[in-house]
């Protein structure tokens, strides 16, 4: 999944010799909304979360990336979401000019990075899906869902599957309370749709049943 998986072993040295790396602690943050943009990066190990600030205070998460995803290319002059940590990040860092000249020279990465971006644009279309359906218990069945699919296309593991994201980031980012995604997950495994044998860990027992409860076709 990584960006470096469209080159021969030669250009990727041509990458290595542009990139830097960047190690981030538990919540530091990588950029804030607004902040000019004159860098992009690559993420190797960890998940980052995107949000952007409300007119009212509060915070919309818009995504979560995970290894292999690439951050920045579908923002113009600015970072159009504020990133950070959850856990320990690892990232490869370009800066835009270079990734921008390395991009003319090698065809084969630029249609790599466009791919990146046509499959954030799918993931946004996929989250107003989400953020419209009509009971918590759908936007959550869906969330797990989509979440172990892209787990699954990272050749991380899909089930068992890891939330390393708080409870208040999934409400953040499903646009519910707290309580209403704790109530949920209960109803989820009470249905014995998942289990739960650690707070960040979700077993999906029974596939076919999200998806039912989900409304959505997740072949």
């Amino acid at each position: 999944m990584a960006v470096c998986a469209a080159l021969a072993d030669d250009e990727v040295a041509e990458l290595e010799k542009i990139m830097t790396s960047r190690n981030l602690v538990p919540d530091e943050m990588l950029v804030s909304e607004g902040d000019p943009l004159r860098r992009v990066y690559s993420l190797t190990a960890g998940v980052l979360r995107l949000s952007i600030a409300l007119p009212d205070g509060r915070r919309q998460i818009t995504g979560f990336l995970l290894p292999g995803d690439y951050f920045g290319l579908a923002d113009d002059d600015v970072h159009s979401a504020t990133a950070e940590a959850i856990g320990a990040v690892q990232l490869c860092s370009f800066t835009t000019r270079d990734m921008q000249a390395l991009m003319e020279r090698f065809p084969k990465l630029k249609d790599r990075l466009h791919a990146f971006t046509r499959m954030a644009l799918r993931q946004a279309r996929d989250n107003q899906v989400m953020l419209g359906r009509l009971t918590p218990v759908e936007k959550l069945a869906s969330f797990l869902l989509t979440l172990s699919m892209r787990a699954a296309e990272h050749k991380l593991s899909a089930n068992p599957l890891s939330l390393p994201m708080s409870r208040t980031d999934i409400a953040d980012y499903l646009g519910l309370t707290i309580e209403t995604v704790s109530r949920s997950f209960t109803k989820l495994r009470n249905t014995g749709l998942i289990q739960l044998p650690e707070p960040h860990i979700v077993e999906l027992v029974d596939n076919r049943g999200l998806q039912a409860v989900a409304g959505m076709d997740f072949h």
